[in-house]
């Protein structure tokens, strides 16, 4: 059953705002859905995001806030009020998974081998010089529960990230600037840990790039990817081997 969970947010930077406002656009997709409270909300907020580089947020978490409603500090010196603290620079997909844990409806026969725990245990690697990019794909994979994820600004540093770890997957921008993006998906295909499932973004969609495609089993997704596509494909990557 859908739910919707309000937050009350206080303190942060336009640039961290903006990303806590993309998960929250993402959660839409999902039976619990986060929103940012005002006191226009139908509900009162359930959660508190504070920013402990914030003035108001200290004072926020030192007042009688009703007794249900967890307080969430990023930073240091987390008041002793506080439910769960994360540093910075923030992961959101650590703090949207705290909250999950809590309010995402459970089965009561979880199955640990199951696709949540099959993803959970996945390795991706996420390349791209845009850091809303980069954002908007670490999110995607959060709400397939797939948590481990690289990120690289460069084709040369995903080469070296590769080198030296096995990855399950990887997300590349076509637009990287220091390798053609073809050049790369075939390095991280072949080189020393090989990595089975490959998707490139903002890939033009012709014919010889379909086909391209298509011998070298690698994925084409628009810019943003559309979460339907995007989903199928992580769906696949659950279900069945590479190919």
């Amino acid at each position: 059953m859908a739910q919707r969970i309000y937050i009350k947010v206080v303190g942060f930077s336009d640039e961290e705002r903006h990303a806590l406002n993309t998960v929250f656009r993402l959660s839409e997709q999902c039976r619990t859905m986060y929103q940012l409270w005002t006191p226009q909300a139908a509900e009162p907020p359930r959660v508190a995001l504070l920013d402990g580089q914030s003035w108001e947020a200290r004072v926020e978490a030192e007042s009688r806030s009703p007794r249900d409603l967890r307080l969430l500090w990023v930073g240091a010196h987390a008041p002793a009020s506080i439910w769960r603290s994360f540093e910075r620079p923030i992961a959101w997909h650590e703090v949207i998974g705290s909250l999950d844990l809590v309010f995402e409806p459970q089965p009561l026969d979880l199955d640990p081998d199951g696709p949540d725990s099959i993803m959970s245990h996945k390795q991706a690697l996420i390349v791209s010089a845009d850091r809303a990019e980069r954002l908007y794909l670490r999110a995607r994979l959060a709400l397939a529960r797939l948590t481990l994820a690289d990120e690289a600004e460069t084709a040369t540093e995903a080469v070296q990230l590769a080198r030296g770890k096995q990855y399950d997957l990887a997300l590349v921008d076509a637009a990287v600037h220091d390798m053609d993006a073809w050049a790369l998906v075939s390095h991280l295909r072949g080189g020393r840990w090989p990595i089975p499932h490959l998707a490139l973004t903002k890939a033009a969609r012709s014919v010889p790039d379909r086909l391209r495609a298509w011998r070298g089993r690698t994925a084409l997704l628009a810019h943003p990817p559309d979460p339907e596509r995007l989903d199928a494909w992580l769906s696949r990557i659950e279900l069945g081997p590479a190919g």
